[in-house]
């Protein structure tokens, strides 16, 4: 089975799940993946996510749902409410399960169908699946309020969840929880900066591989900017180091390297007086 989702707490949830139903697991975070993966080996059942970066989920269907191809049997999930997408999935052949209050027991009806031998363990491994977030999360961590509640509006507009903290502190403890997409982070706040911030998130096993773009305020020298992308403890530091202005596009395309939007974002500016 390949799983391909761009959140990772999505991917964790159904990897568990799978896992314990005694299916053997792959996982891919874009479409781009599973393509190269389903070139490698072609997965009998793949659960696949609509918005991801890279290529987006019912493109991946259009090319591996073939006639000329392997067969293979396709679940798509997404959180979005586009009532195009079950058509789609329904003209390709592909399972369609919408992220929300039914998400395991539609999916579990889907994986019984591709599976009726192994209904039983299905059925068994689904009776107390958590609660699947229906869309990408980005967390947000800068002291400046005015930065979250523009970037949440617009974030929401694109599919995405938006969480935020205020400082260094809690914003790692909110990683730890909330296991986001991306880390979009300030580079001077209270309780510790950006450079604590990647060290505590680097040395911690749920965080040490999520993305984190630093959004400061302040040009940085090129000397700071090394230090945040070095390599801490075998593990990346920041992806991107951005400085924060009155056009936020740059910050957009970094995030859609990382998460799925449902439609392409008109070039966005930050308000005068919200650049801090």
């Amino acid at each position: 089975m390949l799983i391909a989702d761009d959140d990772p707490s999505v991917v964790k949830l159904l990897v568990d799940q799978c896992t314990g139903m005694g299916f053997d697991v792959e996982t891919a975070s874009n479409g781009l993946h599973v393509l190269l993966k389903a070139r490698q080996n072609t997965p009998y059942t793949l659960i696949l996510d609509v918005n991801m970066p890279e290529i987006d989920g019912l493109s991946v269907c259009a090319h591996l749902l073939k006639p000329d191809r392997t067969p293979v049997n396709v679940i798509v999930i997404t959180g979005s409410k586009d009532p195009d997408i079950p058509e789609r999935c329904k003209a390709f052949g592909a399972y369609y399960v919408r992220k929300g209050p039914s998400f395991w027991f539609d999916l579990e009806a889907a994986l019984m169908k591709i599976h009726p031998r192994m209904a039983d363990q299905i059925r068994r491994s689904n009776e107390h699946a958590p609660a699947v977030r229906p869309r990408p999360c980005v967390l947000l961590i800068d002291d400046d309020n005015d930065i979250n509640l523009f970037l949440s509006s617009r974030l929401a507009k694109l599919g995405l969840e938006l969480k935020y903290a205020n400082d260094a502190q809690l914003g790692f403890r909110m990683a730890c929880s909330e296991e986001p997409a991306v880390v979009v982070t300030d580079y001077f706040m209270p309780n510790g900066g950006a450079e604590y911030l990647l060290a505590r998130l680097r040395s911690t096993s749920t965080t040490e591989t999520i993305p984190v773009v630093v959004f400061s305020g302040r040009a940085l020298d090129e000397v700071t900017v090394q230090i945040l992308k070095r390599d801490i403890g075998g593990h990346p530091g920041a992806a991107q180091v951005l400085k924060k202005s009155h056009d936020a596009d740059a910050l957009f395309q970094t995030l859609k390297t990382y998460c799925g939007f449902e439609r392409n974002h008109r070039r966005m500016a930050i308000p005068l007086g919200q650049q801090s």
